[in-house]
Order: C-alpha cells, then sequence, then structure tokens
C-alpha cells in the first residue's frame, strides 16, 4: 500500500461519520431541538400544578416562548406552572438567551477546555461575529456579560422583594432571580397574573429591570466594545454608534410619545400620580425593545399607542443579543440608503465611513422578508380567529419581534393560531437571513454578468 492510499478515506466511513450542517443550519436545528425538548420537559405532568399536565400545543407554545425570548402566554405562568415547570421556563430562558451554540460551545470548554473549527464556526455564525479566531474569548465575554449584569439586577430587586413586599428570604430570591434573568435576555416572562402591574409605581422594581432590559437589548458586540473603549468613542465601530443612537432615540421617542397618547387614558396612565405617569411611560417604551413586560394594561391603551407600538417591537433592539425585530442597524441603514436617494449622492455614508453595498442587499431582505413574514401571519389568524385587524396585527409583530406584549388575545386563540405564532417567534429568534442560509443547499457563485436594463421606478 502506498502513503497516498493509506491516508485516503473511504466514503462508507465518511457518511458514518454524520452530515455536516453549515454553520446556519446549525443555529436553526439547535433552537429547534432546544423548543423540542422545552417542550417535552413542559408537557410533563409535574409542570403543572393541576394534575394531568398541559397540552402538548400550550407546552410547545410556552417552550417555543421562551427559547425565542418572548413572553407571549397561553395560560397563566404564575397559576398555570408548578415551582419545576418556573425552573424549567427559567432554564429555556437562559438557553435561549446566551444562544444554543454558544451554550454548546461553553459545554465544551468547561468540559474539554477546548472548541473544535466547527464549533467556532457556529458559534461565530450566531453570534454575528466577523471571524473565528478568538472564539473562545467570545464565549467567555458572553457568557461573563450575561451573568454580571444578571446578578447585578438580582441585587437590587432581592433587598426590594424582601423588605418592601414581605417575601420571605427564599421566595425574595426566587422572584429576583427569574425576573433578573427573564429581563436581561428580554423574555418577558413574570411570575406574576398581572404581570408587573402591581409594581406600577415602584422605581426599584422597574428602574432596574429596565436597565437589563436595554443593555441586553444592545447586543453584545456593543456592550463588549463599550467595556473596552467607553472612554474612546473615536473608536467605536458603526455597529456601535448606530445601535447606541437609534436605541436613545427610539427610547425617547416612545417614552414622549406614550406620556402624551395615554396621560388622560382612564384605564392607562390615567389614575396615575404624575410621577408614576412617567415611569409607566418609560417602562412601557422600554419593553418596545422587545422585552415584553407590562407595567399598565396593554389591552386598554388608545389605538393610535398600539400602532406606535407596532413600530418600535418591529424595529426592535441590537444585533448578536437578545432582543429581536429586523434590529436597530437594520432600519438606520435604510434609513441612510433613503436619505442618500434624497440627495442624490451615490455612496451612502454614516458616521463617516461608506456602507459596503452588501449591507444594502441584506438590510432590505431582512426588511422584506419580515414584512412579508408579518402580513402572512396577520391574514392568517384573521381567517382563523375571525378578530379585528388592530388586535391581530399587534399579537402578529409582538410575536416576530419576540416581544411579548399583547393585547390579552393570546390565551383565547385556537391551536392552529398558536402554531401560526409559534412559527413567527422561532424565525423571529434566528432571524430571516439566517433560516436563508440554512434552507440554501449551497452557496451560488455565478461566473458571469448579465447584461444591465433600469425598469421604471415610482
Amino acid at each position: 500500500m502506498t502513503s497516498r492510499e493509506s491516508v485516503r478515506v473511504p466514503r462508507p466511513h465518511r457518511f458514518r461519520r454524520g452530515i455536516r450542517l453549515h454553520p446556519a443550519q446549525a443555529v436553526v436545528v439547535g433552537f429547534a431541538a432546544a423548543v423540542m425538548g422545552g417542550t417535552l420537559l413542559l408537557w410533563l405532568p409535574p409542570m403543572t400544578v393541576e394534575p394531568g399536565g398541559t397540552s402538548f400545543t400550550d407546552a410547545l407554545f410556552t417552550a417555543t416562548s421562551a427559547v425565542c425570548v418572548t413572553g407571549l402566554t397561553v395560560v397563566d405562568t404564575e397559576l398555570h406552572w408548578s415551582p419545576l415547570g418556573h425552573s424549567v421556563i427559567l432554564l429555556l430562558i437562559q438557553l435561549g438567551g446566551l444562544g444554543i451554540m454558544i451554550f454548546a460551545s461553553l459545554i465544551g470548554l468547561v468540559l474539554a477546555r477546548k472548541m473544535s473549527v466547527r464549533s467556532r464556526l457556529n458559534t461565530a455564525a450566531e453570534a454575528k461575529a466577523v471571524g473565528y479566531d478568538d472564539v473562545r474569548g467570545l464565549v467567555r465575554g458572553i457568557v461573563l456579560i450575561s451573568f454580571g449584569i444578571e446578578a447585578v439586577t438580582w441585587l437590587f430587586l432581592f433587598p426590594r422583594f424582601l423588605f418592601a413586599y414581605d417575601d420571605n428570604p427564599g421566595d425574595a430570591a426566587w422572584y429576583a432571580l427569574f425576573h433578573s434573568v427573564s429581563s436581561f435576555n428580554n423574555a418577558g416572562f413574570a411570575l406574576y397574573t398581572d404581570n408587573m402591574m402591581g409594581f406600577v409605581s415602584d422605581p426599584f422594581i422597574c428602574l432596574p429591570m429596565c436597565a437589563a432590559i436595554i443593555l441586553g437589548g444592545l447586543g453584545f458586540p456593543v456592550i463588549m466594545q463599550l467595556r473596552k473603549e467607553f472612554r474612546r468613542p473615536i473608536h467605536w465601530s458603526m455597529n456601535t454608534k448606530l445601535v447606541l443612537w437609534g436605541t436613545l432615540v427610539l427610547l425617547v421617542g416612545g417614552f414622549a410619545y406614550l406620556s402624551i397618547a395615554e396621560w388622560n387614558n382612564p384605564d392607562t396612565l390615567g389614575p396615575l400620580d404624575p410621577g408614576s405617569k412617567l415611569l409607566a411611560a418609560f417602562f412601557m417604551s422600554t419593553q418596545t425593545r422587545t422585552a415584553g413586560f407590562n407595567s399598565i394594561d396593554v389591552g386598554m391603551m388608545h389605538d393610535e399607542s398600539w400602532v406606535v407600538m407596532d413600530v418600535l417591537m418591529f424595529i426592535g433592539g441590537g444585533p448578536a443579543g437578545t432582543a429581536g425585530g429586523i434590529k436597530v442597524t437594520t432600519f438606520a441603514v435604510l434609513f441612510f440608503i433613503l436619505l442618500t436617494e434624497f440627495r442624490g449622492e451615490g455612496a451612502v455614508n454614516i458616521f463617516g465611513k461608506r456602507l459596503s453595498r452588501a449591507v444594502h442587499r441584506q438590510a432590505i431582505t431582512v426588511a422584506l422578508v419580515a414584512v412579508g413574514a408579518v402580513m402572512t401571519a396577520i391574514i392568517l389568524l384573521m381567517h382563523l380567529t375571525k378578530l379585528d385587524l388592530d388586535l391581530v396585527a399587534f399579537e402578529a409583530v409582538s410575536a416576530f419581534a419576540t416581544v411579548g406584549l399583547s393585547t390579552g388575545i393570546t390565551g383565547d386563540l385556537p391551536p392552529a393560531a398558536e402554531v401560526v405564532l409559534v412559527l413567527l417567534m422561532f424565525l423571529g429568534r434566528i432571524g430571516p437571513l439566517t433560516l436563508g442560509s440554512a434552507i440554501a443547499l449551497r452557496d451560488r457563485r455565478i461566473l458571469y454578468e448579465l447584461p444591465k436594463e433600469r425598469p421604471a421606478i415610482g
């Protein structure tokens, strides 16, 4: 046998090694496996307070909502699920917030203290990293940031639950932990039947949760750069600047509009004192960053407020974090493309740098796929439920943007409508581009160009 023959690998052996997944496919499969695993766990009888367990569709919906850090619920989280069920939901939230590939890489680092090239590629794809040379440092950074912010939030919430609401130390510690993890991961799950409405006037509960939500919504790349370059804004990337400015504008804009629109609404902000009104308006504006908690009754808000919240939820937060939506950067890129076109300029320039044309196509693709998915879901939900357009649209946008805010119709939806929202939440969490890359069998590289022609536009 020659040396060349000795290293040749037979085809059957290659087949036994298993199918190699594209990084995007690995992300989709990982999230799908987590959803199914969570569904099977929540389907077990010990997970519910009442004997007999829950229905499969309710378990699937809750598991998807937790893994996709959405917060939409078809059953009362506090009363339906047992403490063991609450623990499973919390685990799924943390798993979905960190990211399936990142969590798998973390396990590999802990057990084997190394990462394969395939694992690095999968993790980099999920974290939207440019390269994969220092993926181990990326994983450690994401885990430390997540647990660190959740721990600090817990330190604020625990004494408040303990001393202000007469909870025993065990309950106070558990409530603080659950809502800290749910806040940073922008999940919106709460252990109270009325969500956070009982704390509408309490800044010591609302503001720490808002801080965790905003930080989680910035995205891990932004937080990691701010941690290193906080005092040197000149070194900030275009991504960081777009996320920070976009987040600030949308937060302030949402706060101002909701304050004005709901100030005298007797069913929302009307009965509150001025300070509590401002706190509640800021809290609700923060929730549209894809968190999903509510301190006032969303179902009693004005229709105009729903429309504005639809827009804010659809935009979402920063990429590669715990937020959903089309992302602030996508919206900002589309805005600057529009501005450039109006000015008659050739290249899109943002913060003194020229935007890559590949990013133009990606932003347009994400936006159009998102609009198509939401509109399709709205049509299906209207056929399945016969509900009004404004109610259905709010629910569909909330599901796609993985927000979790609801006008109160989620629990009354038929199983088929629940499945529609499950698919929307899944698409919203992994992102249209990731799903599209996973569906594509291979990258197509065309080695020729066709003649140009310009159709009439507008």
